[in-house]
């Protein structure tokens, strides 16, 4: 109840009060009523409505009204003849009219005010709750070829598929297909639901097409006998925004770092929290850091859990000729290199990584007669990487990007390797990759008309970074690969647009195995 309220009801009671012997004839009821209003003016006053001078007006009031009514009680009637009472009637006390008014008054401003916020009565609306939902999503159909070159050799290790098996003896698939040309129809469906809790805080989901068991790819490749595809769970987290430069990220969230595909896959989505930092430091100038903590794959029975640490910090530089933004990140892994069993022993079995793609030296770690073969990741793994983007604007509304990224594995060590492997790893450490890129047009295709271009060279070394989440379209995935990348894309309408990759790499160290991909896409985001 409001002050407001509160005081309109202390007047009323002390207007009731002054008339209370015209409505109270029963001495036991008007001690009741008068007990009962001594209580409403305590409570008047621990509220704060009235004034402790007023409490005790009202208290005097009673007192009068009291001895008024004795004293008429006392004295005969003179005019009235003396009438029995009806048991049935109800007595109202009297309220004045001024007090009835503003009392309709306030109610009637409250009821409007709740069915404005509200909606009542309007032809579609919705309740409040709903207005802090927001739905949003996207569909990709895909053609996409795969060409291999004829001299590649077609015995390059499927690691993933032989540590599901055990034996590379009774694996379907031991090698991965570098020789058969492929042409497929894919297609990619997502859907988010962003969800405002209170201010500050948000929740979000979303759910896409792809493979459980495959964490860099939403695609679903079409033609499986008219079978139904799945839909995952690829993001669920919390956001927390208490200030303009802080957000707390925790849950399965989206990519957190200022980061290319050159270490991180653009679908793969993130399991922890991150904390961001975003400070001002002039009006065209912010500093950024972002910290975040990951479980990669928690072990049930061992205390070496396999996480990812990270930390980054950086410069976004926004001026109205162009915008400039530079960070260096350290991604630091732990307990994801192999260790060999020893004989007939399973007990490092949860070293060998849940997913791989291809690339990174690796290792068998069983001496398991009955399962002989599985395989870990020799390096360790404690990445570098310096990226920079700048966005020219001088050509508005066409604009110049340019993109670049370097990273170098600061874990990598030859000795250390040979000395827990066994193997012997001869020639350069292959433990770098860098990137370039440039593209002209708008920097995101959103209305009819609009197109971009862009051309890319990428050199990724075998550990460089970790294989299983690079990105998983330049050379089908994985590390040990260089070449070119190249395409565009153009504007149909609004939020439709088609677009063109060529991606053309090679193998950097060991056999040869060249593949050549060919992306065309129909996007729509709604």
């Amino acid at each position: 109840m409001t002050n407001k309220k509160l005081r309109t009801l202390g007047l009323g009671l002390s207007l009731v009060l002054a008339n209370s012997a015209t409505f109270a004839d029963d001495k036991e009821d008007l001690e009741k009523l008068r007990t009962t209003t001594q209580s409403l003016i305590q409570i008047l006053l621990e509220q704060g409505a009235i004034t402790q001078e007023k409490a005790q007006a009202l208290m005097d009031e009673i007192g009068r009204g009291a001895r008024d009514t004795q004293t008429l009680q006392q004295e005969p009637a003179l005019t009235q003849p003396e009438q029995e009472p009806d048991k049935k009637s109800v007595r109202v006390p009297y309220v004045p009219e001024i007090i009835k008014q503003e009392m309709t008054k306030e109610i009637r401003q409250d009821v409007l005010a709740q069915a404005k916020r509200e909606s009542w009565g309007k032809p579609g609306s919705v309740p409040e709750w709903a207005h802090k939902i927001r739905w949003e999503g996207d569909f990709r159909f895909r053609y996409q070829s795969d060409q291999f070159q004829d001299d590649n050799t077609p015995f390059t290790p499927n690691f993933l598929e032989i540590n599901r098996v055990g034996d590379v003896t009774k694996t379907a698939n031991p090698f991965i297909n570098a020789t058969e040309d492929r042409q497929r129809l894919r297609l990619r469906a997502r859907l988010s639901m962003l969800a405002e809790v209170t201010q500050g805080i948000s929740a979000a989901f979303r759910l896409t097409t792809g493979g459980s068991n495959d964490p860099v790819s939403t695609n679903q490749t079409l033609g499986n006998s008219g079978n139904r595809f799945n839909f995952s769970l690829d993001q669920a987290y919390l956001k927390f925004d208490p200030y303009s430069w802080l957000t707390v990220v925790a849950g399965k969230t989206p990519n957190p770092w200022f980061a290319t595909d050159l270490v991180w896959d653009e679908d793969l989505n993130f399991d922890g929290v991150a904390v961001q930092l975003k400070p001002r430091l002039a009006n065209d100038l912010v500093w950024f850091s972002t910290l975040g903590a990951f479980p990669l794959q928690e072990i049930e029975l061992s205390k070496d859990d396999k996480w990812l640490y990270g930390v980054q910090t950086g410069v976004d530089w926004h001026r109205s000729e162009f915008r400039a933004r530079f960070g260096v990140a350290y991604y630091d892994y732990q307990n994801i290199t192999g260790r060999r069993n020893k004989l007939n022993s399973h007990l490092f079995d949860f070293t060998a990584p849940q997913f791989m793609q291809k690339g990174n030296t690796v290792f068998n770690i069983s001496q398991d007669v009955a399962k002989p073969d599985l395989y870990a990741l020799a390096a360790k793994y404690k990445e570098l990487a310096v990226t920079t983007h700048v966005d020219v604007y001088v050509f508005a509304p066409v604009y110049v990007m340019l993109t670049a990224d370097y990273v170098k594995n600061l874990g990598f060590d030859k000795g250390d390797i040979e000395q827990h492997t066994g193997l012997s790893i001869e020639g350069k450490e292959q433990d770098q990759a860098w990137l370039g890129r440039i593209a002209v047009g708008m920097p995101k295709i959103k209305h009819r008309h609009d197109w971009q271009v862009f051309a890319g060279y990428k050199h990724l070394e075998s550990n460089a970074v970790v294989d299983a989440f690079a990105d998983s379209d330049f050379h089908l995935g994985g590390t040990n690969a260089k070449g070119w990348i190249a395409g565009g894309s153009y504007g149909v309408a609004t939020d439709a647009w088609l677009s063109l990759r060529w991606l053309s790499a090679d193998e950097i160290t060991g056999p040869p195995l060249a593949i050549d991909v060919l992306q065309f896409d129909l996007n729509v985001r709604f």
